[in-house]
């Protein structure tokens, strides 16, 4: 089945609070002659909308959204509950956050509330209705956000007071009787076990690690305190407005559970900053980073672009794109000239229905005044203007995309990210990196892919691949053994259950799979083990094994890192690869691919090449830096790479979007 993608939009985001309404009119002229349709605005507004509690200001505001409008501009409204005045504090001393340490997370930047503080909900709840009943009808008005940037600055996991007294009604809610409770966390050990659920407390400060179990139910606890607040303010908007509702996510954030908070909206859009992410986010090393510094990592953003496609169910936009250094990173490069409009069209690619810039002019003051913007704080144009323009301008020429499901599907599931951090078992462990890795791969051999949760119909799909999820669900279960497509499972996959015990019939713990894990190990970074060839399919050479050197070998093979499993298996079980000593890491039985090691890039990419060309789905291994992506009609290349790269005898120029024709 194919979906047609609307025609793209550009816009940005816009403070008329912070600049003289003098200058309204011309932003808003200059914002259309770019090429812009959207405009948002109102998310860090409440203290010059409500300057005191009740003393309600929206004069500023009717004025700036007409004056959006009657340019032509359509706006998305952003409810300002990120950044709760000063009075509101006072009004409410207990609503700030504690983080791990019991310490608050005072006012005087943003994000200072604490999702289980109820009366917080309320005042969320009144400010949102208010602006719903006043704007709702506007003819500019075209959606809505709810807050902004959930879970930025580590503010998802609260220790207060008030996220203690939440947690104990949850549990009681998940376990009914505290015996329940202590059987499936295991409390018999240590003696931990509990009379009574006002017993229990939250699992940091503990002399040595607390119990995982505990940790993974105060994961979940906290994810669905984000849920429940973002689902007030959805269902207080909705009952007024029939405006799509957005939230702007972000990067590889992932403290709560993007797929139920997505059922309340209409629209997923996210924040990327590639350059800003590249170094704390992309889990690469030093010499990657160098080398795509002013660029950004060729992976990260497509697979957050494909992630909250399905958080958005098939609507997704990039609310704040990068254009230009940003304020806040460790360092802060400037992108290589065309990357704004490179990054542009690689969420086009990935069926973006709008783009916006972060943000239309620069600020001089404050926190983010060295943040560039589409307009330099002088009212000039800044670089990323003419990249803008020109790139309006292609829109039109390309036209609207279809694109049809991908063959591959890549299961994503933030509960199990919450696992791996409970009981990680060694450095550098992060479910959010497996997962990555996996769609490196996949990327590198120019496929497009489709990230899906859990519970998703999979039918269509050719391979599905599911690295590193931590408990089975019913339905992927049950599409394993009904589905004619391959799965290659991941490590750690299965290995426990769902109160984080593990599996009486140990991992993977499947049904009819006659695989054992006995035991593991994890090693550090640099005590990589050397990884043999596929055994019955050899991808990773052209010529004979014996004929290579040891380190040619290596080199060509890859290496497993990080996490190592030991294996009991069947007469039914294939060995497909072992590492150089005979430790078997790949098994396969019928549409069975399972990994009891984590392959590194080159290993990686060997075994997805085979599996996924003998499912019968073509690839294209593309040099290193370059990626694609493709239409029903076209095909979309980047060559992320600081210099040019050939490819099918066409050169691909630096930091460039090449967009041909499907053949």
């Amino acid at each position: 089945m194919s979906q047609r993608s609307p025609l793209a939009q550009l816009g940005c985001c816009y403070y008329p609070e912070q600049w003289s309404d003098s200058l309204w009119k011309d932003d808003a002229r200059r914002m259309v002659d770019l090429g812009m349709s959207i405009v948002r605005i109102g998310e860090f507004s409440w203290s010059r909308l409500e300057p005191a509690p009740g003393e309600l200001n929206w004069d500023w505001l009717d004025r700036a959204i007409n004056t959006l409008g009657d340019a032509g501009l359509k706006v998305v409204l952003g409810t300002p509950t990120a950044t709760p005045p000063r009075w509101m504090l006072h009004k409410h001393p207990n609503m700030l956050a504690l983080d791990i340490n019991g310490q608050p997370r005072k006012f005087g930047s943003r994000r200072h509330y604490c999702f289980s503080y109820t009366p917080y909900h309320d005042e969320s709840k009144r400010i949102a209705s208010l602006m719903a009943e006043r704007y709702a009808q506007h003819p500019a008005l075209i959606g809505w956000q709810l807050d902004n940037e959930y879970g930025c600055h580590d503010t998802i996991r609260s220790y207060s007071t008030s996220a203690l007294k939440a947690f104990r009604v949850f549990l009681a809610q998940r376990y009914s009787t505290i015996s329940a409770l202590n059987e499936a966390w295991g409390n018999i050990f240590w003696s931990m076990e509990y009379q009574d659920f006002d017993d229990i407390e939250l699992p940091n400060q503990t002399v040595t690690e607390a119990n995982p179990s505990h940790w993974l139910d105060f994961y979940r606890f906290s994810s669905e305190q984000v849920v429940r607040f973002n689902r007030i303010q959805a269902e207080a908007i909705k009952g007024l407005s029939d405006k799509p509702l957005i939230h702007n996510y972000m990067g590889r954030i992932t403290e709560f559970d993007h797929y139920p908070l997505g059922e309340d909206l209409d629209i997923a859009s996210w924040d990327t900053y590639p350059l800003g992410f590249l170094v704390d986010r992309s889990g690469t090393d030093s010499a990657w980073q160098k080398r795509f510094e002013r660029q950004g990592d060729p992976d990260l953003q497509a697979f957050h672009h494909d992630l909250y496609r399905t958080v958005g169910r098939g609507r997704w936009w990039v609310m704040e794109q990068q254009p230009g250094p940003v304020n806040w990173a460790p360092n802060n490069p400037a992108p290589l000239p065309g990357m704004v409009a490179f990054w542009t069209w690689e969420a086009i690619a990935h069926q973006a229905e709008a783009v916006c810039y972060f943000r239309w002019r620069q600020a001089p003051f404050a926190q983010e005044q060295m943040h560039a913007g589409i307009m330099r704080p002088d009212n000039q144009p800044a670089t990323a203007y003419t990249e803008v323009l020109e790139t309006s301008k292609r829109i039109a020429s390309v036209g609207a995309l279809e694109f049809a499901q991908a063959e591959i599907a890549l299961v994503f599931d933030y509960e199990s990210c919450w696992a791996w951090e409970a009981q990680p078992q060694g450095e550098n462990m992060s479910g959010f990196g497996l997962a990555l890795d996996f769609y490196r791969a996949l990327r590198r051999l120019g496929l497009n892919v489709d990230i899906v949760a859990p519970s998703a119909n999979l039918s269509g799909y050719k391979v599905v691949f599911a690295p590193g999820l931590f408990t089975w669900s019913s339905s992927l279960l049950k599409a394993i053994g009904q589905s004619q497509a391959v799965f290659v499972l991941g490590p750690r996959t299965g290995s426990k259950t769902k109160d984080f015990q593990i599996p009486q019939a140990l991992p993977p713990n499947i049904a009819g799979f006659d695989c054992k894990v006995t035991h593991v190990e994890s090693f550090a970074r640099g005590n990589e083990r050397a990884w043999a060839s596929d055994l019955n399919n050899d991808t990773a050479t052209s010529g004979s094994k014996e004929k290579l050197s040891g380190q040619a070998q290596e080199k060509l093979s890859g290496q497993a890192q990080y996490w190592l499993e030991h294996c009991e298996v069947g007469p039914d079980i294939e060995v497909c690869a072992t590492l150089e000593d005979g430790t078997p890491t790949h098994f396969r039985q019928n549409n069975i691919h399972y990994l009891a090691a984590w392959p590194d890039a080159v290993a990686l990419l060997n075994l997805v090449k085979g599996v996924v060309s003998e499912a019968g789905i073509d690839v294209v291994e593309l040099p290193e830096g370059v990626r694609r992506r493709v239409s029903t009609t076209k095909e979309f290349l980047f060559n992320y790479n600081a210099f040019a790269v050939e490819l099918d005898d066409q050169l691909l120029n630096s930091a460039s979007v090449t967009i041909r024709d499907r053949v």
